[in-house]
């Protein structure tokens, strides 16, 4: 009886050229939306545009976050991609504004940029180099996430200046650990969509930013 043996090494092959793609398709995405990101920022500071408030700001958010996850296969995705982190940037004008107005806002600013840069790079290559498997996070972040944004949103509503401390604290080590996670997800083909990796990894990026800039405005008694 005959057996035939059927060849791996194609298909690993091809798993790798996937995953590379992904990899080098994900960065290319994110470094052009952090791109964009700062220009509507600097557009907003330009400007002087006030906030457009919390209930505003999230319903842009998610509602642009529905409809990526939506056409994330296609190009109107990558369109939209850029529509959540231009959103997101006019956001941030104004909080920015808000710290330049402060005798040291220019350096706490600076710093959370470094900070925020220094981190992602970090993490992001230790994944990348050590291949590790970071998987078993998913559901920690997730939950801790959950808990991070109901309790920010207690922290505005009550005004608890304590908490607003505490969610920023916390969301450093969430983010930290999902640009980990997303990336070592990229790695091992759990996520092979590179629309939807670049939508996480700013995200982080974002929020590891302004929860920076929180705890450092604190630190400086500003």
């Amino acid at each position: 009886m005959n057996t035939t043996v059927v060849p791996t090494t194609n298909n690993s092959q091809a798993e790798i050229i996937s995953t590379n793609k992904v990899i080098r398709n994900t960065f290319s995405l994110l470094a052009l939306t952090l791109a964009f990101s700062a220009l509507t920022s600097a557009i907003s500071m330009a400007l002087n545009m006030p906030h457009p408030g919390i209930l505003i700001t999230l319903v842009g958010y998610f509602g642009l976050l529905f409809a990526i996850s939506y056409f994330r296969n296609s190009g109107l995705g990558i369109a939209l991609v850029f529509a959540l982190t231009g959103f997101m940037g006019l956001t941030l004008g104004p909080i920015l504004n808000a710290y330049l107005s402060l005798p040291s806002g220019g350096m706490i600013i600076t710093t959370a940029m470094g900070g925020t840069a220094a981190l992602f790079v970090g993490l992001a290559s230790y994944a990348l180099v050590s291949r590790k498997d970071f998987s078993f996070m998913g559901s920690f972040l997730m939950v801790g996430i959950l808990v991070g944004f109901l309790a920010g949103l207690g922290a505005i509503f009550l005004e608890l200046p304590g908490l607003s401390l505490a969610v920023s604290t916390m969301f450093i080590l969430l983010m930290s650990g999902l640009i980990l996670y997303e990336t070592s997800n990229i790695i091992h083909g759990g996520e092979t969509n590179y629309v939807m990796a670049t939508v996480t990894l700013f995200v982080a990026i974002f929020n590891l930013f302004t929860s920076l800039l929180h705890l450092l405005g604190f630190m400086n008694n500003e």
